[in-house]
């Protein structure tokens, strides 16, 4: 089994900040779309669309709880995605963990979404 795509349902103004965001930021492309009842876009990694926005107003319960923390995306691109978030003056925390060669970069989406993007130590 393989992650599909995560979806996020937001007022049209948040879902706009969303899109501006995942495409700005985290380098996604919008691409297309089924012809839904409800408005929204789906941005692309290459040929897959793994966000997908969706327009609704209602903000979700607090019950059930939930324990989703983040959702995790990889880049091989580090330096332009910190130079980004830096310009855009986006916050984020960031972890090297050397037993992976990997370095972590958490932020969070307009929405208030949890995100963490992974990039593999590259060796000059």
């Amino acid at each position: 089994m393989n992650l599909d795509h995560i979806n996020i349902k937001a007022p049209a103004e948040i879902m706009e900040e969303e899109k501006r965001f995942f495409c700005e930021i985290l380098g996604l492309q919008e691409g297309y779309r089924p012809d839904f009842s409800s408005k929204g876009y789906w941005l692309y990694s290459g040929d897959q669309p793994i966000v997908h926005l969706s327009q609704g107003e209602q903000v979700l319960p607090a019950e059930p709880q939930s324990y989703l923390d983040h959702v995790a995306l990889r880049t091989t691109q580090l330096s332009d995605l910190l130079q980004r978030l830096q310009d855009a003056g986006i916050e984020y925390s960031s972890n090297h963990v050397s037993q992976l060669g990997m370095t972590q970069i958490f932020l969070q989406s307009p929405s208030a979404t949890g995100i963490e993007v992974n990039c593999i130590d590259t060796k000059a």
